[in-house]
């Protein structure tokens, strides 16, 4: 029997929100907008409180021990309601096997919210502990306005929903931080839709799970990334993967697909999603048909370029909760329920 769903207990005005960098840190111009983007949550009237890791002249804010002690004291912290990431970074997997797992497991559970390499902690979060994450904004892009057809993070951890997001039909892209540290509207750079690959419409009910392929690959076939279990236990409703590619060449991504397919990632989807990327093609392969070459022949439906990645705007997923999928004609809509 499939395990219930630990939400956490609604996000409201007033509640804590930690800022901790289980990844990479900031300084300079990023340095600037965090303190904006903190500074905006304090205003919105909610208590922020960052952590002692933001630390942005390396790689990683710090040495993973500290790190991964850090964003367990958050997460444990009966106080603190929500933990954020900064933004992403690049070796987030270091910090996994670090975390008090023991600890996590006897604590009520906390909002975790980010995306890009924290995919590597959002994932085993929900897998292993039946905790509800949230695939969406880093704290750098939370101030964007949201455009019509989706909702910001904050709208999703703040009841049990149903949560109603639409094509928005936008592709934009972020203000480089030395450009406006205090951005607050996505730059526009062109119009898109959702695209339906494997059948004529979709309406299909199914768990959320996953996150950036590049990070995730990484932690397929071990005990961080057993989807195939979490697909196993949630048979009965079935599973919905999201997936989308950050910036390696359409080469690599297919490679880290079939590595994904090979761990049984999709042996209970019943449908993928695909965010729209800006990650290159191969000279003789696209981003589109590395996908159909690694997921086509499991022949589940397949949607492509939805908002769920390194392309703004973001359409956040909420990993664990049931979903209900329709592409049909010019109905494109996702439905998630928390429970």
């Amino acid at each position: 029997m499939a395990r219930m769903l630990k939400i956490p207990q609604p996000l409201t005005q007033g509640d804590r929100i930690g800022v901790t960098s289980p990844s990479s840190g900031v300084e300079g111009p990023a340095a600037a907008r965090i303190d904006f983007c903190v500074a905006w949550l304090r205003e919105a009237g909610f208590d922020v409180v960052v952590g002692d890791l933001m630390d942005g002249t390396g790689i990683t804010a710090g040495p993973a021990a500290d790190r991964a002690a850090e964003l367990t004291a958050m997460l444990c912290d009966p106080t603190i309601r929500c933990v954020i990431p900064p933004w992403g970074g690049e070796t987030a997997i270091d910090v996994v096997d670090l975390l008090d797992w023991d600890a996590l497991a006897a604590a009520e559970p906390t909002w975790l919210v980010g995306f890009s390499d924290l995919s590597t902690v959002l994932v085993p979060v929900t897998t292993r502990l039946g905790w509800a994450t949230v695939h969406g904004d880093n704290l750098a892009d939370t101030p964007y306005a949201v455009p019509d057809g989706l909702l910001s993070w904050l709208d999703l951890v703040a009841g049990t929903g149903p949560h109603v997001q639409s094509d928005s039909g936008m592709i934009a892209d972020w203000w480089r931080f030395d450009e406006d540290a205090l951005a607050t509207t996505w730059k526009s750079v062109g119009e898109g839709r959702w695209t339906l690959h494997g059948a004529e419409s979709l309406h299909v009910t199914g768990r959320l799970i996953g996150g950036c392929v590049e990070t995730l690959c990484n932690i397929a076939g071990t005990p961080y990334g057993d989807v195939a279990a979490f697909g196993r236990e949630h048979s009965e409703d079935g599973i919905i993967i999201y997936l989308e590619a950050a910036e390696d060449d359409a080469a690599a991504i297919c490679r880290n697909l079939h590595g994904l397919r090979l761990a049984g990632w999709f042996d209970h989807a019943r449908a993928v999603l695909v965010g729209r990327t800006g990650a290159p093609d191969h000279p003789r392969l696209t981003q589109r048909d590395a996908v159909l070459d690694a997921l086509g022949r499991l022949r589940i439906p397949i949607v492509f370029d939805v908002e769920i990645g390194h392309v703004p705007p973001h359409l956040p997923l909420v990993n664990g909760a049931l979903a209900t999928l329709t592409v049909d004609g010019d109905d494109r809509e996702i439905r998630q329920l928390l429970r």
